[in-house]
């Protein structure tokens, strides 16, 4: 693309997955390295297994913070009065959708936990849809509010073409860049870590694990090389929010990419992602893209946490 447009250097917004591509061509060609924005960054030091780990529990601070903020401002919170007894009510509403699956727009098993998540993901504007959605499902088994909106691939009939490769195009990609194939039993036990680390999504989140187990390709690697010294600084974007990739991750990034290279902008915001919805970092990526002056270390935007 770079070659194509005729840039000497490649300047690019990269968010979540776009973090780690635009990270690895940084360390393959630093001297190509233009202004690379890095928004909601993946974490570079982690492999699939403890990625999962990683998502699990910042998916659940995320859903505790709902949790506080439900009780305290919405009426007839259906999560009760804090994460504690939110947690609870989550647990007996998986053990009833066990025995008496609910209506909902997905085709197949559905785990609402995932829905959950995207909810999650949306930041403060999806809470108030949240906690509608998990009303209608605990009071009356009715799981399309939640389902409505969330990725759904497949059919039920076999013969009919999916409705886009989003999950295909997941795994295959993921397992091409990780190497990691271990035994069974070791991602039993990885899998049990995870569903340990959080109370509502643990369970669903424990399978990912298992996504490139005897996969007949190998991966590139465990974890991908981004050290990219030499190249022109590289401004990284962290949420400390952020239910998908965690903001330790964004810090992992900065560190990794190496010293006067990665430049850490904190956003003390919910969701996956904080531009274009806050402010103050709209203004210090759009600079830096515009300018290449990156915000000064230790810059906090602040948000919906602070």
């Amino acid at each position: 693309m770079r070659y194509l447009l005729g840039d000497e250097r490649l300047h690019y917004f990269g968010v979540s997955y776009g973090t780690a591509l635009g990270a690895v061509y940084a360390h393959l060609y630093p001297s190509h390295v233009g202004r690379l924005a890095l928004e909601a960054s993946v974490d570079p030091t982690e492999d699939l297994a403890e990625e999962q780990m990683s998502q699990a529990e910042a998916v659940q601070a995320a859903f505790d913070r709902f949790a506080v903020h439900c009780a305290a401002h919405i009426r007839d919170c259906p999560t009760g009065d804090g994460p504690e007894e939110a947690a609870r009510r989550m647990a007996r509403l998986a053990d009833r959708l066990e025995r008496n699956p609910a209506p909902a727009g997905a085709v197949g098993p559905w785990t609402p936990a995932y829905d959950v998540g995207d909810h999650l993901a949306r930041g403060t504007d999806g809470w108030q849809p949240l906690a509608k959605a998990l009303a209608a499902l605990i009071d009356r088994n009715d799981g399309r509010p939640l389902d409505k909106g969330s990725d759904h691939t497949g059919s039920a009939d076999p013969a009919a073409p999916p409705v886009d490769n989003g999950r295909a195009a997941l795994t295959a990609i993921t397992c091409a860049d990780s190497s990691l194939r271990s035994d069974f039993d070791r991602l039993d036990r990885a899998a049990k870590r995870v569903k340990a680390a959080s109370p509502v999504f643990g369970a669903a989140w424990s399978t990912g694990v298992y996504l490139c187990y005897d996969r007949p390709f190998g991966g590139e690697r465990v974890t991908p090389p981004v050290n990219a010294e030499g190249a022109d600084p590289i401004l990284v974007v962290g949420g400390t929010g952020d239910p998908i990739t965690p903001y330790s991750g964004a810090q992992h990034m900065a560190r990794a990419l190496g010293d006067g290279v990665g430049v850490l902008l904190t956003a003390e915001e919910e969701g996956h992602g904080t531009y274009p919805q806050n402010r103050c970092v709209v203004k210090a990526v759009d600079r830096y893209l515009r300018t290449g002056h990156t915000p000064a270390p230790g810059t906090v935007c602040r948000g919906d946490i602070s």
